[in-house]
């Protein structure tokens, strides 16, 4: 597809990371001409100088050829007149806005039409949904979620006393009492496709597929946690921990923010009544003591710096806090940050470009392309859900007499209301969903990508 990214930010960089490796000819459109040198550099694209939301701009680039435009610059105004212009110069094209700003975010869906946008991301929203999941549950590092919710990929890590420890995975479930699925382990990092006769380690990162109505159960046979999050303090109020605080407020659980902008403190106690907001500085410990971090149950570092975060939350470690999470907009999965002991790392950057590779995915492939994206193992490998159409091959035919591709894996099956964890003798048919797990080497954009001469086997715990 030819795609152009207007802003070459952040999030533009990661999208032109992604897609570049997915074979799309990219065009980046930005106003800073260092930047463009840079990416020009990095990647195989073309770079033009210009404002995004210029009608001339916009024509110089050729807009008329393109098939979807991304518009991520640093302004949710720049990015819906962008789209917008886009859209009337070329009617067919595609167009994803970055919305960011609370006060935009209703009124960009509503007259997504005369904005001319296809599809809206929201980084930080993203991010504190994500975040609300993982406090609702705690005792997993990362939870995505497929089938509507009814399936989840869920990242373990095995503690030295961890009843995992030097278990072979064949024997899993009489630790585990619950149908569950290893898909992936990372140790040293490095990730493992594992069969039954894996055996897990101290240290190892495992990720397990199970349907929702089992992650209970998991966590209590293998005594990580038995009850839920009732105090949460965040570090940092700014757009992410808005968006939280939005969400918990319907919860029963009772939320402390600390902020050290004063008017930002006065726009968050205005807007959250029920909420303890806090002026002062999260890197102070006396700070933290007296807010009661030794008797709260998640610490949320939220602030916009990534080594604030990492500080707050290692201190919340040495205080035997139960749950962490870390915001990083840096994340370095196979460096320092992944030695450290910082929890669930959340990238609202990474989350919303695994959404956008799944739209870009379904418009290059209209059959059988993935409904859900997400990555996994530090990247290591995808996990996709598909829904199984008249265009299927196999459909009826037992999993074991079919191949697969390397590195390739079917998790689970949906049949209506029902959740199979598959063996050999499960199928799929027309209407079905399938979780596909496959090796970061292996790029599957269809379902039928799945198959191929030689088999490699998956194992049901």
């Amino acid at each position: 597809m030819k795609i152009m990214i207007a802003g070459y930010g952040q999030v533009g960089e990661m999208l032109v990371r992604e897609l570049s490796e997915e074979g799309h000819d990219l065009t980046l459109l930005d106003d800073n001409p260092a930047v463009l040198e840079a990416g020009m550099e990095r990647y195989d694209v073309i770079a033009l100088q210009g404002n995004c939301a210029s009608m001339q701009a916009l024509k110089s680039a050729n807009i008329e050829q393109f098939d979807l435009l991304i518009a991520c610059t640093g302004s949710d105004e720049l990015n819906m007149l962008c789209c917008m212009t886009a859209h009337a110069l070329n009617n067919g094209i595609h167009t994803i806005a970055r919305i960011r700003d609370p006060e935009y975010t209703e009124q960009a869906y509503t007259m997504r039409d005369a904005f001319g946008l296809s599809f809206l991301f929201n980084p930080e929203q993203q991010a504190a949904e994500e975040i609300s999941r993982l406090l609702k549950l705690p005792g997993f590092f990362k939870r995505d979620s497929f089938a509507k919710g009814r399936v989840e990929i869920v990242e373990l890590r095995i503690e030295p006393k961890s009843k995992l420890c030097e278990v072979p995975l064949s024997t899993l479930y009489s630790i585990v009492k619950c149908r569950v699925l290893v898909c992936s382990v990372v140790r040293d990092g490095t990730a493992y496709t594992p069969d039954g006769r894996f055996i897990l380690k101290e240290g190892d990162r495992v990720f397990v597929t199970a349907p929702t109505d089992n992650l209970a159960q998991l966590l209590k046979n293998l005594d990580i946690v038995t009850r839920k999050n009732h105090r949460v303090l965040i570090a940092g109020g700014g757009t992410v921990a808005y968006y939280l605080a939005q969400i918990l407020r319907r919860s029963s659980m009772q939320i402390t923010v600390i902020e050290s902008n004063h008017d930002r403190c006065l726009e968050l106690a205005a807007d959250f009544p029920d909420a303890n907001v806090i002026f002062g500085d999260a890197r102070s410990q006396s700070l933290l003591e007296s807010e009661g971090i030794d008797n709260t149950d998640a610490l949320v570092s939220l602030t916009g710096l990534d080594e604030l975060n990492m500080m707050i939350s290692l201190y919340g470690k040495t205080r035997s806090v139960p749950q962490i999470i870390t915001r990083m907009e840096y994340l370095d999965e196979f460096g320092i940050t992944a030695q450290l002991p910082l929890g669930s790392l959340i990238c609202p950057r990474k989350l919303c470009c695994n959404n956008i590779v799944r739209y870009v995915r379904a418009l290059q492939n209209q059959s059988g392309a993935a409904l859900t994206v997400h990555s996994i193992a530090d990247g290591h490998a995808e996990a996709m859900e598909f829904e199984i159409d008249e265009h299927t091959l196999h459909c009826g035919e037992p999993l074991k007499k079919l191949s697969l591709r390397k590195n390739v894996l079917l998790v689970t099956i949906t049949h209506g209301h029902e959740i199979v964890i598959p063996n050999g003798d499960s199928t799929f048919r027309v209407g079905d969903t399938v979780v596909v797990v496959a090796g970061g080497d292996t790029p599957i954009h269809q379902f039928n990508d799945v198959f191929a001469r030689q088999r490699t086997v998956g194992y049901e715990f």
